[in-house]
């Protein structure tokens, strides 16, 4: 009997994505990462390979824990680092989670302080 490597597969799922999700600088990529204890998000233009802006748990002041209440404030951050850069509307890149819980917590925060996808 074959063990399941969740990893693998979550990485399976993400390349998947990844063939359709493509940010560019007027609609960067809004990639998210969930380890066990942090959140990791990352405005992204693949055209120019490069990170536009970034927030996570590991930052200083920010509780280290990834929970819906964490991605929630990890979520407003992003967004407001964001707008102010002048991005508005972005393409979401889940990375390979399910959409529900804390992935849709981000998501939802992030809407609500102002970005659209």
């Amino acid at each position: 009997m074959a063990t399941i490597n969740r990893k693998a597969i979550r990485r399976r799922i993400h390349l998947r994505i990844r063939k359709k999700v493509n940010g560019t600088t007027e609609r960067p990529r809004l990639a998210v990462h969930f380890s066990n204890k942090n959140v990791y998000v990352q405005l992204i233009d693949d055209d120019q390979r490069r990170t536009l802006a970034s927030a996570s748990t590991r930052e200083k002041g920010e509780t280290s824990s990834a929970n819906v209440a964490t991605a929630t404030r990890i979520g407003g951050i992003i967004a407001e680092r964001a707008l102010a850069l002048g991005v508005t509307t972005v393409v979401f890149d889940r990375g390979g989670f399910v959409y529900h819980g804390k992935v849709k917590a981000l998501a939802d925060a992030a809407r609500e302080k102002g970005l659209k996808f």
